[in-house]
């Protein structure tokens, strides 16, 4: 009996000292509804690296849950997860790195520990040396809280302050170092709530004036932040300079401006503010080209990790700005730095110098970006003007528009509407498309047939009316031009505009020799320019399908389409013996012409070609004539390109054309201008083009 005892009793101590084995190992703790495992096996050096890798991912409870509770320093729970929160993400740590561990003490029941630290900050990298004392306990290693567990100096009474510079966005400048976008001022309208009169007939006239809903100013009345004497921005306006006032005559938008800011000042409570804001000077006639700035987005941020954006940055939503984003931003400046109990500077722990961003200058002319967006802002259209010999944009232009002022000071959902659905579509950007060239290309053509030896420039290809078939395999098409002349020779072809001429011409060059050497000259590839551009092509296939369509892509009709700068490229060629020059829209202080297509045509071709061109202004039978000008040489070409669904067709559109430029090469500015409205029909076809160019050159001649 006495045996069969003692082997029951040693086998129930037995079961028990296993249990109690398997209770020392793990020990399960609920913290703050969170579960927590954690063996008393564990070394001080992974109870040290498992408390730093929870900080990173903001795991404070799993922080706290490993800190020892009888310890001088402990903290509450919220005490103690606001304070590590409030200064690991304040700072914006990341990237935490622990190395070099090593017990510096060991006691009975503590352990010191020596490391290095690296983690990387809003302010940039911090790297210190540090020590942890942590105490063996039932549980396993905890940590003795202090604060220097943060970092070394940092004592109970000491903040952690993080301050910011921000950098300056660098300017837009045109190539005489005139301002296209940079720092302005506009009105700030503000509201100061506790000094409203008759509340609801006040925000009534306020939304009338700013032309936005009573429920969009109550929303930002109602923020939590809001006091009675609270200053309460509800609209960015324009502001209204004493200058622009003192003018004999004021322009009528800036008269209307200052009239709403009289009736917004009547009103009790309402406030003015001047407030910087990122301005641009051209306005309507440069968006398109410029783009604008927009506040950041959560997205934004998410897609541009690393790159210095905050909450409170801008970013480049099209255009240059969004072109040359990486150098206009800039990059902010950051202090972190311990602050005592005084606020006095303990240690600074980080630190990043401001750098504002750089000033992009552009090849742009004002001038001449203004007057042509004033001759064209009603016609949907586009306009490209280049230096034929450098190579330098001097104007890129789309018509109509919208103010980019609007879009930093805060477009109203009803505006944005408004441009979206109206019908000549002003946030299209038309000088990056592809359009029928219409007669335009005729030029090209010339080139091309010279260039394969298919045309004699002096061959009289015979007077055939007004209407020409090849043969009666074409049915009833007929290719039709409006004038008739002898002798049909090259030249004449040109300055008569003759559609039969450069379809008969198209044929003799035939569909392979045609395609190549559109191909050669820059078709269905990229443009080697800064703003990426729609590749111009000959078909909506991969070639040139039928005789037909041959025939009628020699005048620049078919499935011809072009951009207008790599047309304007081209035409660049017939002032440079026969060598494409590329287009630049950075400024150079030496600008010198850079070769895109070499050999595009021979010089004798183009002395050829040139002939015509001239003609097409100074030849009072050509068709660009009212461009002529007594003192400077011109010369050019007209273009009416028709689109419609049939030949029959009377309702289709009509795309005027106007290319012209400098034909000598020792005038003092030098320029070829391409412009294009998408409808002409009626108002006087390629003419009407050809007189507000006309206009356009005249006010940049004389300046």
């Amino acid at each position: 009996m006495k045996k069969r005892r003692k082997k029951q009793s040693t086998k129930k101590s037995y079961t028990c000292r296993i249990l109690g084995l398997i209770m020392a190992i793990t020990v399960i703790a609920v913290s703050g509804g969170v579960l927590l495992k954690r063996t008393i096996t564990e070394s001080p050096e992974d109870t040290l690296m498992e408390y730093m890798n929870h900080i990173e991912k903001k795991e404070y409870e799993a922080m706290y849950a490993m800190i020892d509770s009888g310890e001088k320093g402990y903290l509450e729970k919220e005490e103690y997860i606001q304070r590590n929160s409030k200064i690991y993400e304040g700072i914006e740590v990341s990237d935490i790195k622990i190395s070099h561990i090593a017990v510096k003490e060991k006691k009975a029941d503590t352990v010191t520990l020596s490391y290095e630290t690296s983690c990387n900050t809003i302010a940039g990298t911090i790297q210190f040396d540090n020590m942890a004392e942590l105490k063996k306990t039932k549980q396993g290693y905890k940590l003795v809280w202090q604060d220097s567990l943060i970092f070394p100096d940092l004592e109970s009474d000491d903040k952690i302050s993080v301050t910011t510079s921000k950098a300056e966005r660098g300017e837009i400048l045109d190539r005489d170092g005139k301002m296209l976008a940079g720092k302005g001022v506009a009105t700030s309208v503000g509201i100061i709530p506790g000094k409203l009169e008759d509340r609801n007939v006040s925000l009534e006239k306020i939304a009338e004036l700013l032309k936005i809903d009573v429920e969009t100013i109550n929303n930002k009345l109602t923020a939590k932040w809001v006091k009675e004497d609270s200053f309460v921005p509800i609209e960015t306006i324009p502001k209204v300079e004493e200058i622009d006032l003192m003018k004999i005559q004021p322009e009528e938008k800036t008269l209307e401006e200052q009239d709403c800011q009289n009736k917004l000042l009547e009103i009790p409570g309402v406030m003015l503010s001047d407030v910087e804001v990122r301005t641009y000077e051209l306005g309507e006639a440069a968006v398109h080209l410029i783009g604008y700035v927009q506040s950041v987005t959560a997205e934004d941020l998410e897609n541009h990790p690393g790159e210095g954006y905050s909450a409170e940055s801008v970013i480049g939503r099209s255009g240059v700005e969004k072109l040359y984003e990486k150098q206009l931003k800039g990059k902010d400046g950051c202090d972190i730095k311990i602050l005592d109990s005084d606020g006095e500077v303990k240690e600074v722990l980080a630190s990043i110098f401001k750098e504002d961003g750089m000033d992009i200058r552009l090849t742009i002319d004002s001038d001449l970006q203004k007057s042509l967006y004033e001759q064209f802002k009603e016609d949907p259209g586009c306009s490209v003007a280049m230096n034929p010999y450098t190579g330098e944009v001097l104007a890129l232009v789309s018509t109509p528009s919208y103010d980019n002022n609007e879009f930093i000071r805060g477009l109203s959902s009803e505006k944005w509407t408004s441009l979206n659905e109206d019908e000549k579509k002003p946030l299209y950007n038309r000088f990056r498309q592809v359009w029928c060239p219409g007669s335009t290309f005729k030029p090209v053509v010339a080139g091309i047939g010279l260039k394969t030896g298919s045309i004699d420039p002096k061959e009289d290809f015979g007077n055939e009316g007004l209407a020409w078939q090849k043969d009666s395999s074409w049915g009833s098409y007929q290719v039709t031009t409006l004038h008739e002349y002898e002798p049909v020779i090259m030249k004449n072809a040109i300055i008569y505009s003759d559609n039969i001429y450069f379809a008969k011409a198209a044929l003799k060059i035939g569909s392979e020799n045609f395609m190549n050497t559109l191909n050669e000259i820059g078709f269905n590839q990229n443009m080697p320019f800064e703003i990426a551009m729609q590749e111009s092509t000959y078909s909506n296939t991969d070639k040139i399908e039928t005789e037909i369509q041959l025939a009628d892509s020699g005048y620049g009709q078919g499935q011809i389409l072009v951009n207008p700068l790599h047309l304007a490229s081209i035409y660049t060629s017939f002032l440079n013996e026969g060598n494409m020059i590329k287009p630049y829209l950075k400024y150079k202080e030496e600008a010198s012409g850079e070769t895109w297509i070499e050999n595009a045509f021979s010089k004798e071709n183009v002395e050829e070609i040139m002939q015509g061109v001239e003609g097409v202004v100074n030849d009072p039978e050509g068709t660009g004539y009212a461009a002529h000008r007594d003192d400077i040489l011109l010369a050019g070409k007209t273009g009416t390109a028709e689109l419609k669904a049939t030949k029959e067709d009377t309702s289709g559109k009509e795309i005027g054309w106007f290319s012209v430029f400098t034909a000598d090469k020792s005038v003092d500015k030098p320029i070829l201008l391409i412009s294009m409205v998408e409808n002409v029909k009626g108002i006087g076809g390629s003419g009407y083009v050809v007189k507000k160019d006309a206009t356009v050159l005249e006010e940049y001649f004389e300046k």
